[in-house]
């Protein structure tokens, strides 16, 4: 069953929920033809009651598939809704990894039953995994990497490899008896060794580790633009820990540009479609609470121009033309800035040519589109000091925007503050204001 299908089915959903037997086939159709991450999405699109209809009729371990896949908010109001004996065949078996990624917000009791059903391997490696902050590789890294000891045979390290190879391996990690990384063999390399050959005279490929109290964002970039499929984790005393594969780095890179995506609307990035009414409200209302005070501040700065506007009601009716083309030329330098930044993109050495070129864009758009609105506003209303004014204002304001453009966000990141998150308010305060400043404060010069 195709994705473009099941959207089909969520379109016809009263009539499939209303025919048990039709349901029972969707389910079946579902579980052998989708992938865990795509119904995790599309559960949500139904409401809670629905969702647990159709949750029902997958097995357990497609549910637990389903369930690694999904928000947090939409786990929590999941697992509010069942009862423990449903709930609890969710956590068996997990890994350490697993888990790791269902902590936030879950309840005690779920991470202690979780841990009792692991292995002691995997017990080890979530006890381990605690010994770092969850902005810390150390917290993220995998325990699947391939590692021997200097002091054994090519043969031995060919057995290995075989025996067990997992996903994105292409080096064998060799260390010495307190675990040092001294350095890898690729494994294309290894099975031309002769068997009987020592690997302590084997010329290791040198490789850089990452330090395990790594920022997690660094590290994900790191991994990326190494041309490699997983870098070496090391601690504090160049001792092997882990690894971090490509699958692990891309996956915390897309899920960082979905959150950034919607939380430069001022939501939750964990929010679901059918959550909560006064969870939902209060996520929002803290955002519109911070707009109305930028509104009204903007609206103070207009109250000092009150004796102007009443003097010439054009420029009340030419204000929201000034704000407007502002905010969209902020926005949009905005919006590639952020990008930049999320992508590491953007750095000191790079930071002042983007400012040139931002500023040279904001010159050449602010003379065309000045232009062009005082043309309309001659015509309009037949006063050339009118026109005047709001060219100034207009090129002003453009130029303004796209220098903010690039510094609201490049400052915020400073003090790490998410720039997709609150960018947006703080660059549209700016524009307006200096735009209302810049036409009003002419208008009272060039026109009274």
């Amino acid at each position: 069953m195709s994705l473009e299908l099941f959207t089909e089915y969520i379109e016809k959903s009263d009539e499939l929920f209303a025919n048990d037997l039709q349901l029972t086939d969707l389910a079946s159709d579902i579980e052998r033809d989708l992938l865990p991450e795509h119904v995790a999405t599309f559960l949500e699109a139904f409401p809670l009651n629905r969702r647990l209809m159709l949750w029902g009729l997958f097995s357990i371990d497609f549910q637990q598939s389903i369930f690694l896949e999904m928000k947090n908010e939409s786990r929590q109001m999941l697992l509010n809704e069942l009862d423990e004996d449903a709930c609890l065949p969710l956590f068996d078996r997990l890994d350490a990894n697993s888990l790791l990624e269902l902590t936030e917000g879950l309840s005690e009791r779920f991470i202690e039953y979780a841990v009792t059903k692991m292995t002691a391997k995997q017990k080890e490696h979530f006890k381990k995994a605690q010994d770092y902050s969850d902005i810390e590789v150390g917290h993220w890294q995998s325990y699947d990497e391939i590692n021997v000891s200097h002091k054994l045979k090519v043969s031995a390290a060919k057995k290995l490899c075989a025996r067990n190879q997992p996903m994105l391996t292409d080096i064998i990690y060799v260390i010495d008896n307190q675990a040092k990384l001294l350095g890898g063999i690729p494994i294309s390399q290894l099975l031309s060794l002769d068997d009987d050959k020592p690997l302590i005279d084997v010329v290791y490929q040198e490789i850089l580790g990452i330090d395990a109290n790594k920022d997690i964002t660094e590290a994900v970039d790191e991994v990326i633009s190494s041309g490699k499929s997983a870098l070496p984790i090391i601690d504090a005393e160049g001792c092997l820990t882990g690894r971090l594969d490509l699958h692990a780095a891309f996956k915390f890179k897309e899920q960082q540009k979905d959150n950034q995506l919607i939380q430069s609307a001022g939501l939750s990035d964990e929010e679901d479609l059918f959550a909560n009414v006064w969870l939902s409200s209060k996520n929002r209302a803290i955002w519109l609470g911070i707009n109305l005070i930028t509104a009204f501040l903007a609206s103070w700065f207009i109250g000092l121009f009150e004796a102007t506007l009443q003097q010439v009601v054009a420029l009340a009716v030419l204000m929201p033309v000034v704000a407007s083309m502002g905010g969209i030329s902020g926005s949009q330098t905005l919006t590639l800035i952020i990008r930049g930044l999320a992508l590491g993109q953007i750095t000191d050495a790079n930071r002042q040519d983007i400012v040139k070129k931002e500023l040279k864009v904001g010159v050449i758009n602010g003379l065309l589109w000045s232009a062009v609105i005082g043309i309309i506003t001659f015509f309009w209303f037949g006063n050339p000091m009118l026109s005047l004014t709001i060219c100034i204002a207009i090129l002003g304001n453009i130029i303004v925007a796209s220098l903010s453009g690039v510094w609201v966000p490049w400052m915020l990141n400073k003090f790490n503050i998410d720039p997709a998150l609150s960018g947006a308010v703080i660059l549209t305060t700016v524009t307006d204001i200096f735009g209302f400043i810049a036409f009003l404060g002419c208008g009272t010069l060039l026109l009274l």
